[in-house]
């Protein structure tokens, strides 16, 4: 199996590629199991060139630990779908259960809710953007 780290639309992706069996692959996106049919069998991917590596780098000062982010949370679509609407901006306030995103999935409009109190940091996606389950729409503080 490979893995690989995507970022579409400043989503991130993490993406698992298994091996090609009987014309199918199973591909698992951001945790979701997904069984591909392959239209050819794919060919089989050269090996890779391994080349000495160069004269390493005296190493460098180690920086300063990061500061802990001030409680930074972030809403995640719940399912795969589309932005219809996006109901904050940032500088916002918003409290439990305030809609803060409209996410259509399988034609239907689902309210995306704040599950705490706090205010809008940023807004991850645009109106329009297809989204999977478990990506980033906003974060707050």
């Amino acid at each position: 199996m490979k893995e690989y780290k995507y970022k579409i639309n400043g989503n991130p992706y993490t993406v698992v590629v298994g091996e090609p069996e009987d014309g199918k692959v199973s591909v698992e996106v951001n945790g979701v199991a997904y069984s591909v049919e392959l239209e050819e069998e794919p060919q089989a991917a050269p090996a890779p060139v391994v080349r000495p590596a160069a004269t390493p780098k005296p190493a460098a000062k180690a920086a300063a630990p990061a500061q802990p982010a001030a409680s930074k949370k972030s809403e995640k679509s719940p399912l795969p779908g589309i932005i219809v609407a996006i109901k904050v901006k940032p500088g916002d306030t918003v409290k439990k259960g305030d809609t803060l995103i409209i996410l259509e999935a399988m034609k239907m409009e689902n309210n995306i809710p704040a599950t705490t109190a706090g205010v809008i940091k940023e807004i991850c996606v645009n109106t329009g953007d297809s989204v999977l389950d478990g990506a980033d729409l906003v974060t707050y503080e």
